[in-house]
């Protein structure tokens, strides 16, 4: 099987669990994924099949949306509610004092990242170091939150909901703790739910359940998704019968050959590569040095030694 599932992840998976699950009911070994969920959080995990496994490397930077449950008042060592409590405040925030809060993690921001994390300091991951009782010194990093909106919040139980679309690598929990800390109290997050990543949504993800039905029916291949849906924000051009052999073989293509306008062809600009046929072939970016659409990444079958050499 080549190509993507969208799958539902359920809370207290690992996404590794759902690999393992998932590689089991396609019968396919080589299975990967696209940014790994918390054990307790839930939502859209999208899996690469096969030969869509050679796009994960490009498909680090992109942006995801969450609906974050988050509670005032207390706070953890891991900055959820499964942590151990460590503090607690008597101070109450208000629904206003929260809105007027947000702003300030909008945006460009810098976020610690959290003890309990797969981050590596000097080769060791900080959760395994937080195992141990010990907590080392962290530099912030920047991420980047393109929206957050309080979408509910109880004044009486000081708990409420968070939207927050984000770059890469930003800390939902992270984010609860901070805005607590802003608010003069503490924060931690209730829940985690991704609506979307890598372009794709909840309305496309399949529970586990339904994915054991659909093998069991010999039917999973139905919710397949092509590798080239993975890269619909990247614009296509079509190429000939002989430009797309040779782009097979690993080789550029001349741009004044091809339907790439002059204002489109700028160095490191990126096109998925069609066939005559409409096959995805695979992405090609512009080299103007070379005046060249060079070969980014290969997902057509493999012609030659030469083609896959390129694709490894």
């Amino acid at each position: 099987m080549n190509g993507v599932i969208v799958v539902d992840k359920p809370r207290d998976f690992t996404s590794f669990d759902v690999v393992a699950v998932m590689r089991r009911l396609c019968g396919e070994r080589k299975i990967g994924h696209t940014g790994t969920l918390d054990p307790m959080a839930t939502g859209v995990l999208p899996l690469l099949l096969g030969k869509a496994t050679r796009a994960a490397s490009l498909l680090e930077d992109t942006d995801k949306e969450y609906t974050a449950g988050f509670a005032l008042g207390y706070g953890t060592d891991t900055q959820d509610s499964t942590g151990k409590k460590l503090q607690e405040s008597g101070k109450r925030a208000t629904k206003e004092q929260i809105e007027a809060a947000l702003p300030y993690f909008r945006g460009n921001i810098r976020q610690l990242p959290p003890m309990y994390s797969a981050v590596q300091i000097n080769g060791q991951r900080l959760y395994d170091l937080a195992r141990q009782g010990i907590e080392v010194e962290r530099e912030k990093r920047p991420v980047t939150v393109y929206r957050l909106e309080l979408t509910e919040f109880d004044e009486n139980t000081q708990s409420g909901a968070l939207l927050v679309r984000c770059s890469k690598g930003t800390y939902i929990r992270t984010l609860c703790a901070d805005i607590g800390e802003r608010l003069g109290t503490f924060g931690v997050m209730t829940s985690l739910r991704r609506t979307a990543a890598a372009g794709f949504t909840l309305p496309q993800a399949i529970s586990l359940d339904e994915a054991r039905e659909l093998s069991a029916r010999g039917a999973l291949q139905e919710k397949l998704l092509p590798v080239e849906s993975l890269f619909l924000h990247s614009p296509a051009v079509q190429v000939t019968g002989a430009q797309a052999n040779r782009f097979r073989n690993g080789g550029g293509l001349s741009l004044d050959r091809t339907s790439i306008l002059f204002p489109d062809r700028k160095n490191g600009a990126v096109f998925r590569v069609l066939s005559p046929e409409g096959e995805f072939l695979g992405l090609g970016n512009v080299d103007t040095e070379k005046a060249e659409l060079c070969v980014l990444r290969l997902f057509c079958t493999d012609k030659t030694n030469g083609a896959k050499a390129n694709e490894d």
